[in-house]
């Protein structure tokens, strides 16, 4: 079989999502929706997220309802820029500062000491905050014009697939929220990167849209935290998330066993692969038997790889012809790293 780069994900609600163009009149919805304390989905470089006010309990407390999200997993706070996140926060490391300067507008989330404007729901009773500042053009504008800032966790079910299209919102969500802003797929496609910090040293919580190694040559060495059952520093930090309904099996690179191949299995049961680079586990030879193949990069592209990925393991999850999902694992450098974490912690589910 050969293998071919994922589509993009088709919506199937239980209930009719409102999906609008990202354009002056969606914004402006956007932004009257958000004032009066609802929650809506907006578009990132990241993923798609849910929006609120970050600064209002009632409108917080929607996300955790409609997510079905436990309130003991903090949200991340989105800001215009350092000096909003500045008003929000307190006690900066030179590092912290440094990072902000150097990728900020971007997908990296800083952990800092709150001031008390920030709600203990927005931080899940913790003494700090997760800030960002996003990149993507219309969550720029949404955030300027309703003036404050925007605790968006990612548009989908807790513990389930993130969304890196409005399809795949409305397929998560349908009509739970009263708009989606479509502004089309999402650039980067992994959740960002988040840095904190613990007596000085800085902490790797959530490997993602921004590789470790170019936070690193500012900080140096990061250490990384164990992941936890609850009571997490930060989002992403559970052991089991971003898991599709199917059993998902992760396959180390270079693995030729046949304990990797669909023959391992019930011979009924139907195996989709996702892969990255043309692997097939077990050799080449055992391409066709697989259900169905999705390789995030045949030429092997990091950043490819991490905007097809979670698209791609949404197909096979939703793909009635597949029983269960093997993937290999990538690269661990670069984004590959952050790949393979959300895999880890999808096998774990």
């Amino acid at each position: 079989m050969t293998a071919t780069p994922p589509t993009a994900a088709v919506s199937r609600p239980d209930r009719p999502a409102n999906i609008q163009p990202a354009d002056a009149r969606g914004m402006a919805l956007a932004v009257e929706l958000l004032r009066a304390g609802e929650a809506v989905a907006l578009p990132t470089e990241t993923v798609y997220g849910l929006g609120a006010d970050g600064l209002r309990e009632s409108a917080l407390a929607q996300i955790f309802e409609i997510k079905g999200r436990p309130r003991f997993d903090p949200l991340i706070l989105h800001v215009t820029g350092l000096t909003e996140a500045e008003a929000l926060t307190l006690d900066w490391p030179a590092d912290a500062r440094r990072l902000a300067a150097a990728f900020w507008p971007g997908p990296l989330t800083l952990v800092l000491p709150k001031r008390d404007a920030v709600p203990h729901l927005a931080t899940s009773g913790l003494p700090s905050a997760a800030l960002r500042c996003p990149a993507h053009p219309v969550m720029r504008e949404v955030i300027a014009r309703f003036g404050g800032p925007i605790a968006a966790p990612s548009a989908n079910r807790f513990g389930r697939i993130s969304p890196t299209t409005a399809a795949a919102v409305a397929a998560e969500l349908g009509g739970a929220v009263p708009l989606v802003l479509d502004a089309g797929p999402c650039e980067v496609g992994l959740e960002s990167t988040i840095i904190g910090w613990h007596e000085g040293e800085p902490l790797l919580l959530r490997a993602g849209g921004l590789p470790r190694e170019a936070i690193e040559a500012i900080t140096g060495p990061l250490r990384r935290p164990e992941a936890v059952e609850s009571s997490p520093l930060a989002p992403g930090q559970l052991k089991s998330h971003y898991a599709p309904r199917k059993p998902l099996r992760v396959c180390e690179m270079g693995a030729t066993t046949a304990t990797t191949a669909p023959e391992s299995h019930e011979s009924t049961e139907r195996v989709g692969l996702l892969t990255f680079a043309g692997l097939i586990p077990g050799g080449q030879a055992r391409a066709g038997s697989f259900a169905r193949v999705l390789d995030l990069s045949p030429s092997g592209n990091l950043a490819e790889a991490a905007t097809r990925f979670f698209s791609a393991l949404r197909q096979l999850d939703e793909d009635p012809a597949i029983d269960r999902i093997i993937a290999t694992a990538l690269p661990t450098h670069g984004l590959g790293l952050a790949i393979n974490e959300r895999l880890a912690r999808a096998e774990h589910a």
